[in-house]
């Protein structure tokens, strides 16, 4: 066997070095992470059953610790579809127009938001909305949508899919099927699932203060994994997480 290594002159050595990593990281970069889609689909069937079973037998402790299992051991690292949806211009987009890190939350124009949630998201979008997208998607008709949108802030995105229209698109399909609703999805500039959450639970008829407070917070926890919050918004947290 013939080594050509000790042949190379040294700028030979460290292009064929630099030609490995470069490969190497590629590779690395492309088996760390499917697509949101795949990673789910391995995994969706065993998990609802699963979950199903929990909450069948009550044992809600166990369904919120298969939900968790499945964010942080398959979600999360995987990277976010991408597919169309329609402002509600009418006009089609693809999810990938968004450049900016993403904070993308679905949700139905049925799903009866708590009394804070609204006024709570409004409130961080503005602060924020110059370094995150913030977007709303409905699964929804156009008219159904436009009446929800009212209550959003200008500084968010309100997009939605109309499954009427989306009748052979799997990805549609799995998205909204696999985790419910509402759902937030932190995404970084990449495209990459850093976190998924499900909406604040609290009592239905929660006082507004309590209702903003807990929303509130929680939109302000997973935006700073996508941003350095501003002091006094990690001082605030800081003081709920340690009181």
């Amino acid at each position: 066997m013939t080594y050509l290594w000790p042949k190379l002159s040294l700028m030979g050595r460290k292009l064929l070095y630099l030609f490995l990593l470069l490969s190497f990281t590629t590779q690395s970069q492309i088996g760390q992470g499917d697509y949101f889609s795949e990673a789910i689909g391995k995994n969706i069937r065993k998990y609802t059953k699963n979950s199903q079973k929990a909450y069948a037998e009550h044992d809600f402790e166990r369904a919120e610790l298969l939900f968790d299992s499945l964010i942080n051991n398959v979600i999360n690292g995987s990277y976010l579809d991408n597919f169309k949806v329609r402002k509600l211009s009418g006009r089609k987009i693809e999810l990938y127009k968004f450049e900016k890190p993403i904070f993308l939350m679905t949700y139905a124009s049925w799903c009866t938001p708590g009394v804070g949630e609204i006024p709570a998201l409004n409130e961080v979008a503005e602060k924020y909305y110059k370094d995150i997208e913030f977007v709303i998607l409905f699964w929804d008709t156009k008219q159904s949508v436009r009446k929800s949108s009212r209550e959003y802030s200008n500084k968010i995105n309100i997009v939605y899919v109309d499954e009427k229209e989306n009748k052979n698109d799997h990805i549609v399909q799995i998205m909204k099927h696999s985790l419910g609703f509402p759902t937030s999805f932190f995404i970084d500039e990449n495209k990459r699932i850093v976190d998924v959450r499900r909406g604040v639970l609290h009592p239905y008829n929660e006082k507004y203060e309590i209702s903003f407070e807990l929303n509130h917070n929680s939109f302000l926890n997973g935006i700073s994994l996508l941003k350095n919050l501003g002091e006094d918004d990690k001082e605030h947290l800081a003081s709920k997480q340690n009181p």
